[in-house]
């Protein structure tokens, strides 16, 4: 099962003040590194930017964590298609624009599963699943997605 991390979830794993959050989202990165997870170029800068912003790490040691994970994970961005998709999923689903935009390209990269604390847990877009992966009800979905 294909599936993808928004940027919440890299934020979590480099946020060492944010507790619970970062030792789950640190497993999560850690174990997507042997299932069929791909980052979109989104994601990665939509960290970059907030951990940097929020001081959370400096610009080296973010752009660590992202040479790191390029490393691992392919990464997939955006195209013209992914543009009018997004339009699309904006007037026809009411969701944020960056938020269509990220689907557009996970669902282009054949994702089911979009892993996210910020977008509605348990909607489905097209093919694509949104799975906030801190809530309790979703741990047998992510332990069968994710090897330990």
């Amino acid at each position: 099962m294909r599936f993808s991390y928004d940027a919440s979830i890299l934020f979590y794993s480099a946020d060492r003040d944010a507790g619970r959050r970062y030792a789950m989202a640190t497993d999560l990165v850690d174990r997507a590194m042997q299932a069929d997870c791909i980052l979109t170029l989104q994601s990665l800068a939509e960290f970059f930017h907030a951990v940097t912003r929020k001081g959370k790490r400096t610009p080296a040691d973010a752009a660590g964590f992202i040479a790191d994970w390029r490393a691992v994970f392919p990464v997939h961005a955006a195209d013209d298609a992914c543009l009018a998709d997004a339009i699309d999923a904006v007037r026809q689903n009411r969701i944020s624009f960056w938020d269509a935009m990220l689907w557009a390209v996970v669902r282009q990269a054949r994702c089911t599963l979009l892993l996210s604390e910020d977008m509605q847990d348990g909607r489905r877009l097209g093919a694509l699943t949104i799975v906030n992966p801190f809530r309790p009800e979703n741990a047998a979905l992510i332990d069968r997605i994710l090897p330990r």
